[in-house]
C-alpha cells in the first residue's frame, strides 16, 4: 500500500531528528486518513496525523499550552486543540485560528482573549491566571521525519530521547 509522507517546513525539524535513527511506531493500517494517534518514545510524546496531504509526526502538544492533540479533531491538515479551540495547520505549522485564551504569536505579538460574534469583549480580571494567558507564547511544532518500510511507519527521534527509553 502506498500511502504519502507529508511535505513539512524544513526548518522546523526537531533538533537532532534530520539525521537520527528511525524508529518503529506502528503499522500504517492503524493511521487511516484523517487519524490522529499517539505514540510514545521514551518521555517523547509523538503525533501521528494521516492528514490530506499525507503522514506527518508532531510533538502531540498543543503549541498554545500543550494540551495532547491527538484527542483533538483534524480536517484536511488542519488540527483542533481539544482544550482551548486553537486550530494549526500541519502543513505549515501556522496557528489557524487561535486559542480562546488569548496569547502571544511566536513573534511576540498579543492577541486577546476570544469573544463570540455578537457579544461585548470579554474582560479578563487582572491577577495572575491573566498574566500567565497574556505571557504564554503559542510556539512552532517539532516536525520529526517519517519514513514508511515494510508496511510500518518510523519516525527519526533524536539521539538524546533515545537515550532515555
Amino acid at each position: 500500500m502506498s500511502v504519502p509522507i507529508a511535505p513539512f517546513p524544513a526548518e522546523l525539524v526537531a533538533p537532532g531528528a534530520a539525521s537520527a535513527p528511525f524508529l518503529d511506531a506502528l503499522a500504517v493500517a492503524e493511521l487511516p486518513p484523517g487519524a490522529l494517534r499517539r505514540v510514545t518514545f521514551g518521555d517523547l510524546d509523538v503525533l501521528l496525523a494521516h492528514t490530506a496531504g499525507g503522514i506527518v509526526a508532531v510533538d502531540d502538544r498543543c503549541p498554545h499550552m500543550a494540551a495532547p492533540l491527538s484527542i483533538g479533531r483534524l480536517e484536511g491538515s488542519v488540527v483542533a486543540c481539544p482544550l482551548h479551540r486553537g486550530q494549526f495547520d500541519l502543513a505549515s505549522g501556522d496557528a489557524v485560528v487561535m486559542p480562546t485564551t488569548g496569547c502571544l504569536l511566536p513573534d511576540g505579538t498579543a492577541v486577546p482573549v476570544w469573544t463570540p460574534d455578537g457579544q461585548p469583549p470579554k474582560v479578563d480580571v487582572p491577577g495572575p491566571k491573566t498574566e500567565a494567558r497574556r505571557l504564554t507564547r503559542v510556539r512552532r511544532f517539532n516536525y520529526y521525519p517519517i519514513r514508511i518500510r515494510d508496511d510500518r511507519v518510523e519516525v527519526r527521534i533524536p539521539p538524546e530521547v533515545t537515550a532515555r527509553i
